[in-house]
């Protein structure tokens, strides 16, 4: 069974109070897509009739990896179209993560218009040669084997000349997952954090920096489902003064654009004789201050 039906699976302990059990990581650090994905089914698990359609989070304390972690839901707002629900994540009292959701009855309708998908190579003729991927790249796959990721050659793509730092990945789930969307919107949450803070990375390939996940964004537009390749175009428009700000379109292999993401993460300059990932185990990493991105 893939590791997201033990991520999605919350225990309720009072009204609103829900707990994530551990899930077992090689990072020291509690991948952040985890936390938003908990946080967002804590949010769901008191919501009826409505289907969340934007969330934003801030990843404002270290997770440990190895702990439990707490969800705290508030009920902001309950009205006829939309509901607001806020969620704090908790680890030894102490809040980590905190995310604001915003739901929406899914019979609305209204104009209609969407960005096209890029022309890019069907991601059955995608392959990746792991002995060219670096190994931070490296250890970040293998902490996520249940997903099947593809990163596009940066020659099989058209590039934008005005954006500064662009790269595309087809990914899903391997194992096939429940019929329920609300599963494949949590599903997408978790995934989003793949992949995307490396995005700024690509002018920079030879550059060292620890990288942490600060702050998460999304948009979910159109039904999808996750164990279906999905085609994440990334751009990063701007890296400075150790932070990088990174942007993503989500759409499914029919061209439909399903989910918007933004992310703004920590790309400074690796120490020296420090680890890019920190791994658990080993002393020689310097601590994330928020989550593995």
């Amino acid at each position: 069974m893939s590791v997201i039906f033990d991520v999605l699976e919350l225990e309720t302990i009072d009204k609103d109070i829900f707990r994530g059990s551990v899930v077992p990581s090689n990072f020291k650090r509690t991948f952040g897509g985890q936390v938003a994905a908990q946080a967002l089914v804590a949010a769901t698990n008191t919501i009826e009739d409505k289907a969340v359609h934007s969330l934003h989070g801030y990843f404002v304390g270290p997770g440990d990896a190895r702990k439990p972690t707490v969800f705290l839901v508030e009920r902001i707002r309950d009205g006829r179209s939309f509901a607001s629900r806020q969620v704090r994540a908790i680890q030894d009292g102490e809040t980590i993560f905190v995310m604001q959701a915003s739901f929406h009855r899914t019979d609305d309708r209204g104009i209609e218009h969407s960005d096209l998908m890029r022309e890019v190579p069907a991601p059955e003729a995608v392959t990746m040669d792991m002995d060219q991927i670096p190994k931070s790249s490296r250890v970040v796959l293998e902490e996520w084997s249940d997903w099947d990721i593809r990163k596009v050659a940066d020659e099989d793509f058209k590039h934008n000349p005005y954006t500064a730092s662009q790269q595309v990945v087809w990914f899903k789930s391997k194992t096939k997952l429940p019929d329920d969307p609300t599963f494949h919107v949590c599903t997408l949450a978790y995934m989003s954090d793949m992949t995307l803070l490396h995005s700024s990375l690509v002018p920079h390939p030879n550059h060292p920096v620890q990288m942490a996940s600060l702050d998460h964004a999304m948009w979910f537009l159109r039904p999808f489902r996750a164990d279906e390749w999905l085609l994440y175009d990334q751009v990063s428009p701007s890296a400075h003064a150790g932070r990088a700000l990174t942007h993503g379109r989500i759409f499914n292999q029919q061209g439909d654009l399903v989910a918007v993401t933004t992310q703004e993460g920590l790309t400074r300059t690796l120490a020296q004789g420090k680890a890019e990932i920190p791994i658990a185990g080993l002393d020689n990493s310097e601590d994330s201050p928020n989550q593995v991105g």
